[in-house]
């Protein structure tokens, strides 16, 4: 069963939270970072990029210190605020494209080390280390682990009837998206939505592997320095966007090759003749329709590739993903790449990019080859998830995307 809690954020007031929030760090250009810096000085960005105005290298402990300072600031100017109750915070989110509505909610670490919450990426042990001390240097967390569950009628009905009611946020940014926040402090409709999490088996994280690795990193090494540890301490929690399966989506990355290993355009197009039937689709921008189809292009020309099954054995939920079928078929036997996270002939697209995008990094020059690819599914993802296996490096592009500084979870 999923054990999730309500808990006392600390967050903006109303009239200061459009300022206050912002797109994670790395979304940002230097250029738009510079501006916010310089102009709100409300953002979070403030916090978490203390350095800015500092002309020295700092250490990972003195930046640490320095966002902890800053966010004590903060604090005491009134920008940020601790809720006196313990709340469940349902958020939506609605852009051009899409809209999703769900629960942020503190989320068991013991959860994650048991596998109720699954996994579908590796993690590397220095970055959970990284992250785990910054955690403890800094004592919050301020953009949540995006988690999935599946939909569930009882939990709906609750998000309709707060949507029903004023947002306690209700704001546009500068990308045209708007959010909107209303608190569950109410005892029963709290009480339902535990209910409804204790009766799943599974919930799976969307995005955040990392964060999650290190928030359960992080409870160890607390709870191993507090003699009267009870297990019910704010560490072993870290702070989870849910939303139901419905909601989520997954698109694709794609891949551009820098060269062709060696081979000519003809030598490579008889390899790839043996798994895949090729069709030239000529200056159209070709876009694969379902799985196990690619679009490629190449020297001036989009071809369509539809996979020879029969000259390849999909047996698990790993070698049903087309990420793993493109490396397994195509980037390792031919095109040499064993390394895809880093082999620096190997770059990735993600599909907000376009097709567009994929023809002009190859007529630049700057690649040889380009292929796009169909987005993996929930199912599939939830597949590859339950069998304990985990996905090729850049196999999704998952939205939503969250901002950071909307809640902050403290422990």
């Amino acid at each position: 069963m999923a054990t999730i809690k309500p808990f006392r954020a600390v967050r903006a007031s109303r009239d200061k939270v459009a300022l206050v929030s912002s797109r994670s760090y790395e979304a940002y250009t230097p250029a738009e970072l510079g501006a916010q810096l310089n102009f709100n000085p409300f953002s979070f960005l403030h916090i978490i990029s203390p350095s800015y105005n500092h002309n020295q290298e700092l250490s990972n402990e003195q930046r640490f210190e320095l966002i902890h300072e800053k966010y004590n600031e903060f604090k005491e100017l009134g920008y940020f605020k601790k809720d006196n109750t313990p709340a469940f915070y349902i958020y939506k989110k609605v852009t051009s494209r899409f809209s999703c509505c769900g629960i942020i909610a503190a989320t068991s670490t013991q959860d994650y080390a048991n596998n109720i919450i699954k996994k579908h990426e590796d993690t590397l042990h220095k970055r959970e280390i990284l992250f785990s001390n910054y955690l403890k240097a800094v004592g919050f967390n301020a953009e949540p682990v995006l988690l999935t569950y599946p939909d569930n009628g009882n939990i709906n009905n609750i998000l309709k009837k707060y949507q029903q009611q004023r947002a306690e946020y209700e704001f546009t940014t500068e990308n045209l998206s708007s959010h909107y926040v209303w608190l569950v402090d109410d005892k029963n409709d709290m009480q339902i939505i535990q209910q409804e999490f204790k009766k799943m088996n599974a919930i799976y994280i969307a995005d955040g592997h990392h964060r999650s690795a290190s928030s359960h990193l992080l409870s160890q090494i607390l709870m191993s320095e507090n003699k009267n540890h009870k297990g019910c301490e704010d560490y072993n929690y870290f702070m989870s966007y849910l939303i139901p399966e419905s909601n989520l989506q997954l698109l694709e990355f794609n891949r551009l090759m820098k060269d062709l290993n060696g081979l000519s355009k003809q030598k490579f197009l008889n390899k790839l003749n043996e798994l895949y039937r090729i069709k030239i689709r000529g200056k159209e921008l070709y876009k694969p329709s379902k799985k196990h189809h690619f679009s490629m292009y190449l020297d001036g020309d989009f071809y369509s590739l539809y996979l020879r099954k029969e000259e390849f054995e999909i047996n698990n939920p790993l070698s049903d993903l087309d990420p793993q079928l493109l490396f397994k078929t195509i980037l390792e036997p031919i095109l040499g790449i064993n390394d895809l996270r880093n082999d620096k002939r190997l770059s990735y697209s993600h599909s907000e990019q376009g097709e567009i995008h994929l023809k002009k990094s190859v007529d630049s020059g700057k690649y040889e080859v380009a292929f796009g690819l169909f987005p993996v599914s929930v199912a599939q993802l939830k597949a590859v998830a339950d069998a304990g296996l985990t996905m090729p490096p850049k196999s999704t592009y998952i939205l939503p995307k969250l901002r950071s500084g909307l809640t902050i979870y403290e422990f």
